[in-house]
Parts: C-alpha cells; sequence; structure tokens
C-alpha cells in the first residue's frame, strides 16, 4: 500500500499541502466550473462511444447474427463498458487525467497529494454512474456546489479532489535603477552585503505593493538602516529608494560578472579539452 505522501491542513477551504517532510506547498483545485466543463467532455466522448458500440449492436442484430437473449446481454455490457470500465482504465493508466480533464488542465490526486491509483478510479466510476449518468450530473453538481475543493460524491467517497495544472506562471518584477542615483551606483560598494540580507530586502520591494503604507513604510526604514552598514557611500534618498537602488546595482554587478566568468572559460575551453601540441590524432 502507497504511503502517503502529505496532509492537507484542517481549514476547509485550504489548499495548503503539508509534505512529510513539514513544507507547505501552495496547490490549487479545480474549480467547480472548470470541472463541469471537463465533465460534459467526458460526458459527450462517453455518449458517443457507447452510441458507437449500439449501432454495431443493431447491425449484427438486423442482420441475424445474434438473437435477442444475446442482444439484452451485450446492452448491458455496452452501458457497463463505457461508464464504468473505460473510464477506471483511462483514469488509470493516464495517472488521472482523461480527455474533458486534459481540455480544463486538471488531474485526480488523492487527498494527500498523491496519485490515485485503480481503486480511486474504479471507485469514482462506479459512483459516477450513478451521480452523473442517472442523474444527469444533478447528484454530482449539488455536492460539488456544497465542497470548499468541488468535489462530487465519488471524489469524497475515493478520497480524491481535481487539482488544477495549468496554472498561469507568476513572473516577479525586474526593478531597474533610479534615474536619479544613476551616477551614485558608478562608485557605490555593494559588495560586501551579506547574501540573507539581500534575500530579504528582495522579497520586501516584491510584496511591497501589497502591504500598507505604515507597514511598508516601518520595513523599509528597518532594512534600509541594515543594509547602509554595508554599503558606501550611502545616498540621502528615501528608504524604499535606497532599496530599489541597492537591489539593482548588486543584480547588475552579479550579471556582470557572471558574463566576464563565461567569457573567460570560452577563452580557455579550447586549452581545456584540446589536444596537446603535436599530439596524434588517433
Amino acid at each position: 500500500m502507497a504511503e502517503p505522501v502529505g496532509t492537507l491542513s484542517n481549514t476547509p477551504d485550504s489548499s495548503e499541502l503539508v509534505t512529510g517532510e513539514a513544507v507547505a506547498l501552495d496547490v490549487q483545485s479545480t474549480s467547480f466550473i472548470l470541472r463541469a466543463a471537463g465533465a460534459i467532455i467526458d460526458f459527450l466522448t462517453t455518449v458517443v462511444l457507447a452510441a458507437l458500440m449500439f449501432w454495431l449492436l443493431f447491425v449484427l442484430a438486423s442482420q441475424g447474427l445474434i438473437d435477442q437473449s444475446a442482444t439484452a446481454a451485450f446492452t448491458t455490457s455496452i452501458i457497463v463498458l463505457s461508464c464504468v470500465v473505460v473510464p477506471t482504465a483511462v483514469e488509470t493508466l493516464s495517472s488521472g487525467r482523461s480527455l474533458g480533464k486534459l481540455a480544463v488542465g486538471s488531474r485526480i490526486v488523492r487527498d494527500d497529494g498523491g496519485a490515485a491509483g485503480f481503486r480511486h478510479a474504479f471507485i469514482r466510476a462506479l459512483v459516477g454512474f450513478f451521480e452523473i449518468y442517472m442523474t444527469l450530473g444533478g447528484v454530482a453538481a449539488l455536492t460539488g456546489l456544497l465542497s470548499s475543493r468541488s468535489k462530487r460524491l465519488g471524489d469524497l467517497l475515493a478520497g480524491t479532489y481535481a487539482q488544477q495544472e495549468r496554472v498561469p506562471r507568476i513572473t516577479d518584477p525586474v526593478y531597474g535603477m533610479p534615474p536619479e542615483l544613476a551616477g551614485w551606483a558608478q562608485l557605490a560598494d555593494v559588495g560586501r552585503m551579506p547574501d540573507r540580507l539581500s534575500r530579504r530586502i528582495a522579497q520586501f520591494l516584491k510584496q511591497a505593493p501589497k502591504l500598507t503604507p505604515g507597514t511598508r513604510s516601518r520595513l523599509a526604514a528597518d532594512l534600509a538602516a541594515e543594509a547602509s552598514v554595508w554599503v558606501s557611500p550611502v545616498p540621502r534618498v528615501d528608504a524604499e529608494l535606497f532599496l530599489y537602488a541597492v537591489a539593482a546595482a548588486r543584480r547588475d554587478r552579479e550579471y556582470a560578472a557572471h558574463l566576464l566568468e563565461r567569457e573567460r572559460l570560452a577563452r580557455v575551453q579550447p586549452v581545456l579539452t584540446g589536444r596537446p601540441h603535436n599530439f596524434p590524432d588517433r
């Protein structure tokens, strides 16, 4: 039996997953609208598959190849195959995905964040026959609306939920050197600043627009006081503007040093990888 990957926090609407190493991961469950869209795609796919098999059965029955009792047995088999067997096989082999879930960018996972297996897919498909096909999605929609993570009845019984995988990429903003401190940046010494303090400054600049004005000013003043010990000369500007300038100066100089290092390595690369002088090429 597979071991759980982590646990979810106790708050009902929380999307924070805590792993076994006590690391909190921010995971996002699929919204009700996206789940409904994916379910409609899967429903239509199942209907088309069943219709094709029923058409084949009708052709065989009309030609007298199968009798009436066999037709009834094949009818039940087609319903079970298209509504239970095929969805179970698809989710098991694709690690919780289906055609509808691929379209909306979601995947079925366990409540602890691990990959869903055959047991979870079978329970979901078996219960889904009742809540989706027999009630035309009414029970699934009702439980999804009442659940904090849009779980349907099959998810509640199987211990799974739909995790959103197609999330927008968040790009950190890049701040340039303030124009009024461009001359100061040519002479300033910012290389002695500890990396930990530099990371704290970068984190503050990223979160500054979300802070209240009082908290923003107080944190900027505290960080500027810490950074001024490692910066020479210290410009007479606003504390937050000073932090922007220090972060930009460190970034530009680290980038320039990285380019210089790559240039030097490229210059000596033929010597490092080439053969000694007059060494035969065998």
